[in-house]
């Protein structure tokens, strides 16, 4: 009889499996009804174990909660919000906004929780997708506007090097031309993304990764260590396989380059990384699942100074660097309704790439 309530209460509440943020549905003594899946992610324990169980224990003050459920069910407010720390299984404290809100029909409370830390990536992560977006027309635009003269210029240069006979002139000339070239080849690179059709067919996350770490390698053969941290439970998925391998190339050969004082030590390190994140929410989209590559490196960190534009166009921390690099990488993940995401400090930079999974 309990086991039918119980697969009642689930039925009733199960529509909260698809949201991201975790919830749990409690009693007004405090006891645990349901809990959804991304709770269950979120804290390390199974629903089951949760379920009968006092919610107030999982939270680092046990006694807010309590005094927060009494406001509502006493009629003190109708909804509530406030910070706390949830406690997962592994003892590791979450900061988490709570909102608490009551059922008047049954009395029971909804708990909702989304990670402090969630809440600020995504909204820097809205303000990243609005921002490329707005630098990619701009680029497109000024590319195209740059284009039609290079090739005038270039053209000018051209005849009057046939004309003039001085040696210090044709130099001058050569310069003009070589200068064009270099632009044109720059105007190439921010158009490429555009050009190129989206080639799309079964993509093995792991034979990228192998297929640019032969690639690296074959770059630097003798002072950088390649490791692998994969998942193979991860499925194919449909998606640009040179895209995507060009995309991993760009983050990976910075990360090599940056670590140009490691190699030197002997002790340069970059670490493929490839997870299945769950209830995930980017791009403005919640995902069931998604593929999570890590791209580690233990070098010097992103400067601080360009840590929020390194994925702008031409911004680069490396001298002689185009600054493209990221860019395009992030156009061609942005093409796969994914996003890269970067977190660096001294000693440990990861690129955090997530692409939807079917």
């Amino acid at each position: 009889m309990a086991f039918g309530k119980a697969a009642a209460t689930n039925k009733r509440f199960q529509s909260f499996d698809f949201l991201a943020t975790l919830i749990a549905v409690v009693k007004p003594d405090g006891a645990v009804l349901f809990a959804n899946a991304a709770l269950e992610d979120a804290l390390g324990t199974s629903r089951r174990t949760l379920e009968g169980s006092q919610f107030g224990a999982c939270f680092h003050e046990p006694a807010v909660l309590r005094n927060a459920i009494d406001g509502a069910v006493t009629h003190e407010f109708a909804t509530l919000r406030y910070e706390a720390f949830l406690r997962r299984v592994n003892h590791e404290l979450m900061a988490v906004q709570v909102t608490l809100s009551r059922i008047e029909k049954t009395g029971e409370l909804i708990i909702e929780m989304s990670a402090i830390e969630n809440q600020v990536r995504q909204d820097r992560e809205e303000r990243l997708i609005d921002q490329a977006q707005a630098n990619k027309e701009l680029i497109r635009n000024l590319a195209h506007e740059i284009k039609n003269p290079l090739g005038g210029i270039r053209g000018a240069a051209q005849l009057l090097q046939m004309e003039v006979e001085s040696r210090d002139l044709v130099e001058y000339t050569q310069v003009i031309i070589h200068e064009a070239d270099r632009l044109q080849t720059l105007v190439d690179r921010l158009l490429a993304p555009h050009r190129r059709p989206h080639v799309v067919g079964d993509v093995n996350i792991h034979e990228v990764c192998e297929r640019v770490r032969s690639v690296i390698l074959a770059e630097f053969p003798r002072d950088l260590h390649i490791e692998r941290d994969f998942d193979p439970s991860i499925p194919e998925f449909r998606g640009d396989r040179e895209q995507l391998i060009q995309a991993t190339l760009n983050i990976v050969h910075n990360a090599a380059q940056a670590l140009a004082e490691r190699r030197a030590a002997g002790d340069a390190q970059i670490t493929f990384k490839t997870r299945v994140a769950r209830q995930v929410i980017f791009n403005k989209q919640w995902y069931r699942l998604a593929l999570e590559l890590h791209v580690i490196d233990n070098g010097p960190g992103v400067p601080d100074a360009i840590k929020d534009r390194i994925f702008y166009p031409l911004v680069s921390g490396r001298e002689g660097g185009t600054g493209l690099g990221l860019t395009l990488a992030q156009t061609f993940v942005q093409q796969h309704h994914g996003v890269i995401e970067c977190d660096s400090v001294p000693g440990r930079t990861d690129f955090r790439i997530l692409i939807p999974l079917p």
